[in-house]
């Protein structure tokens, strides 16, 4: 995990500038039936089947910089227009940036929106959580890379350890009694792996719903698991 915090240190120094932080498209979306989204700059895993590569391959000259209140005014605005009750960051990873995500949640609080926060969840530790907790009008999505140590590692390029730090993220928003719930990515996992991970999941809480989902082969996702050599299930 050392060698994550120094990837992480250096990765901020280029898409977190104090209270600002890179974003390179705001957009509707048609998920969660219809929610804003804001596209952020900045990833510390290199998984294969990531539909927003260039920008985390590219955080140098991707993006611009916006300060919490651009991001809420440019999320607020296109929900307005489209009747969205949702906002959301999605694109990199959006918990980069401490202090922006939590300034940016601050103006949720008092918004009609909710917000989904769409995250890996290996950065997330116990006072991020607790920040959270105050958060009513938050719901957090922590994205599982694979469905054990060994998957994450081949589907993300880190170590074992990061799939235990997701799972610990879990654990800490069940404990502070966080809006949330796991997603996973079954395309590359078999079904007697997947069974395994329900059961993890369901010591940390039998409540927790899990989404299973497949990869959306975008050309460039699938050019990247090709040149991987992934089979997909």
């Amino acid at each position: 995990m050392d060698s994550l915090k120094n990837y992480l240190q250096n990765l901020e120094s280029l898409v977190v500038q104090g209270e600002k932080r890179k974003y390179y498209r705001f957009r509707p979306a048609p998920f969660y039936g219809g929610i804003a989204t804001a596209d952020c700059v900045g990833c510390p895993l290199n998984c294969v089947f990531c539909w927003s590569s260039y920008p985390r391959t590219h955080p140098q000259t991707t993006g611009k910089w916006y300060t919490p209140q651009q991001v809420f005014d440019s999320l607020t605005d296109i929900a307005q227009k489209k009747g969205f009750s949702q906002v959301r960051v999605s694109g990199n990873e959006p918990t980069v940036g401490r202090v922006h995500l939590m300034q940016l949640l601050e103006k949720v609080k008092s918004s009609p929106f909710q917000f989904i926060l769409e995250t890996s969840g290996i950065l997330l530790d116990r006072e991020y959580v607790e920040f959270f907790s105050h958060i009513k009008n938050l719901h957090v999505r922590v994205s599982l890379k694979g469905t054990c140590e060994k998957e994450f590692a081949a589907l993300t390029g880190g170590t074992p350890e990061g799939f235990r730090s997701q799972l610990r993220a879990l654990q800490l928003l069940v404990e502070h009694e966080v809006s949330c719930h796991p997603a996973v990515m079954v395309s590359f996992s078999s079904n007697e792996g997947l069974r395994e991970l329900k059961e993890r999941l369901s010591s940390i809480s039998p409540r927790l719903y899990l989404e299973e989902e497949q990869v959306i082969l975008y050309p460039q996702v699938k050019s990247q698991l090709q040149k991987a050599g992934f089979m997909i299930r």
